[in-house]
């Protein structure tokens, strides 16, 4: 009888810790974002960004004026130390001539184009050739040399809007953007023209990354609107015959020295060992990169001060880490981890957030069952803040490089339905930014970095 007198007075007061700390947690969640939405600094942070700074490829002078932004305002929040670290990053330049027009017997139709980033000119000439329509690579490899050589390819295949969730429909399709002129090169195409990858019908063309492979004729490659991609199918089908006649003036320069940007709050108990949060500091050059990754880059910076202003001291090392060159070859990642490779250090959480300034919806945990478990058990605490997905799956470019088997890598996952519409595009601007979901990552992202810090990955018996 004692015994089991015994095993209830000791579950008790087990049931009655757990209890205690959830309510802790729940207040301290609940003053988070009081804070950050009655006086948080996120929303005139990217304003500065935006506006102030302004577009940020890697290389360019804005992308420099940049890091010296970003320096200035982690040292503006009385961190323990902020620090550059030095890397080299391409410099492509998309020059002042885009053009891409189809010809159509005695009429000309100008389309809303813009070169895909790390596309070769067309060397201070007008390109010109027959347009032949593609839609899979199956497709290309059956129409072969004898009818793509000499011509424009036309990748038409568009974001598959069945996917609810837009990254899967995007993920289905920009593998024309990134690998087209590669391709098409391979059967004599003398450039390419790409779908912008995006669900929207308009007439805003969509950047992006693409790549060539050695030994392959490096060819230009241009994106076109929605609306002019639809057009010129439309067109094809009238006029097989149809012509297109290309202009651009980009070029890749040298590389660049360039930075990432290191804040940190040194740990009370585990210095030693590192939580890091980022988002990455370039952008695209054909809008503000205000989604892309502008948001990111403050709501992280946004976790730093509130940290100092509700006095959260973390047990483990805090890092707030502003990459550069996440859009056009991710050194910035691999710079910082190979650091903390070559230091031996500890980290054992990153997270990113570089999706967007929506509504947070959840996590995307890149870990172990056992991560994946213990941050499951949050979930009540992040019930109020609707905030419902806690699943396995990715973390993101920047923070990927430290992946080793140990560290758990988590992706803030806003909603995601109208990334795409400024993706890469010029509408990647501050006006399309909502105040209040922007506001609302931050907090997000600040809550899970304060249970993950209180706890590390043991369980918390939060959901027993």
């Amino acid at each position: 009888m004692k015994f089991y007198s015994l095993l209830f007075s000791i579950l008790f007061a087990i049931n009655f810790t757990i209890a205690q700390d959830f309510q802790k947690d729940s207040i301290q969640l609940k003053s988070i974002y009081n804070q950050v939405l009655n006086e948080g600094n996120v929303y005139e942070n990217l304003r500065s960004l935006c506006k102030d700074v302004g577009h940020r490829l890697s290389g360019s002078p804005g992308a420099a004026k940049a890091v010296n932004w970003g320096e200035r305002l982690l040292s503006k929040y009385d961190l323990d130390s902020v620090w550059l670290q030095e890397l080299m990053v391409p410099h492509w330049v998309r020059g002042d001539v885009e053009r891409l027009d189809f010809i159509s017997g005695n009429k000309i139709y100008k389309t809303n184009c813009t070169a895909l980033g790390g596309s070769v000119g067309t060397n201070s000439s007008v390109l010109s050739g027959q347009v032949v329509e593609i839609h899979s690579w199956k497709e290309m490899e059956e129409l072969g040399n004898e009818k793509i050589s000499g011509k424009l390819v036309f990748l038409n295949r568009p974001m598959n809007p069945s996917y609810i969730t837009t990254f899967h429909a995007y993920g289905s399709c920009v593998d024309q953007r990134h690998q087209g002129a590669a391709e098409a090169a391979k059967y004599g195409a003398i450039g390419v023209i790409v779908r912008s990858m995006t669900l929207k019908f308009d007439n805003n063309p969509h950047t992006g990354s693409m790549g060539y492979k050695e030994g392959i004729e490096k060819i230009p490659a241009v994106a076109v609107s929605t609306v002019d991609a639809h057009n010129l199918s439309e067109m094809l089908k009238l006029n097989p015959q149809l012509v297109a006649k290309m202009k651009l003036n980009c070029q890749t320069l040298p590389d660049v020295l360039s930075y990432n940007v290191i804040g940190e709050i040194r740990g009370s108990e585990f210095p030693e060992k590192v939580i890091v949060v980022g988002g990455h500091l370039d952008s695209w050059d054909i809008g503000e990169g205000a989604h892309d990754d502008g948001a990111g880059v403050v709501q992280s910076i946004e976790v730093m001060n509130l940290f100092k202003k509700l006095n959260i001291r973390p047990k483990h090392t805090v890092r707030c880490i502003l990459y550069m060159n996440e859009e056009n070859g991710n050194r910035g990642g691999k710079t910082y981890a190979s650091f903390v490779k070559n230091k031996g250090e500890e980290h054992i959480m990153a997270i990113e957030s570089d999706r967007g300034g929506f509504s947070p919806r959840g996590f995307s945990v890149d870990g172990s069952d056992s991560q994946l478990a213990v941050i499951q058990t949050f979930e009540n605490l992040f019930e109020p803040y609707q905030l419902h997905l806690f699943k396995k799956g990715y973390g993101g470019v920047d923070i990927g490089p430290l992946r080793d088997g140990k560290i758990c890598l988590i992706g803030l996952v806003p909603d995601s339905q109208r990334y795409f519409d400024f993706h890469h595009a010029p509408t990647d601007v501050f006006e399309n930014v909502n105040k209040r979901e922007l506001e609302l990552g931050s907090a997000a992202l600040s809550s899970i970095i304060y249970l993950i810090d209180k706890y590390g990955f043991k369980s918390t018996g939060f959901n027993q």
